[in-house]
């Protein structure tokens, strides 16, 4: 429900303030905005075929989609908060470094969980 709440805000304050989408960080938020819809709507058909027992990915294939929405979070967040503030250079480093620390995290949670079988 929030989401869908925010959608329709988001387009009504869009075209209250037209002016925006002139603006290149905006178009890029909305870029990322997209992919995070297309993105809970994938997870939404992977919650689905869990439901029908139909496993089709690994563990290690979800706890990497599960850090999807957060490098996206980060991105949109990113953006509107120091639009113009840092180059887009460093940007696209904090994205890198993130996501690097989020597949360290990953890669260390997995070799805890193989080395103590019954965690």
């Amino acid at each position: 429900p929030s989401a869908v709440l925010c959608t329709i805000f988001a387009i009504w304050l869009l075209l209250l303030i037209p002016a925006w989408l002139d603006q290149p960080w905006m178009l890029i938020k909305l870029f990322f905005v997209v992919l995070l819809i297309a993105y809970h709507w994938k997870t939404h058909l992977i919650y689905l075929q869990l439901q029908r027992d139909e496993i089709k990915y690994t563990s290690n294939f979800m706890r990497i989609w599960n850090e999807g929405a957060t490098v996206i979070l980060f991105a949109v967040t990113f953006l509107v908060i120091l639009k113009g503030t840092f180059s887009w250079i460093f940007g696209v480093l904090g994205i890198i470094v993130l996501g690097i620390l989020l597949m360290l995290g990953i890669r260390l949670y997995k070799r805890i969980r193989d080395r103590n079988p019954n965690a």
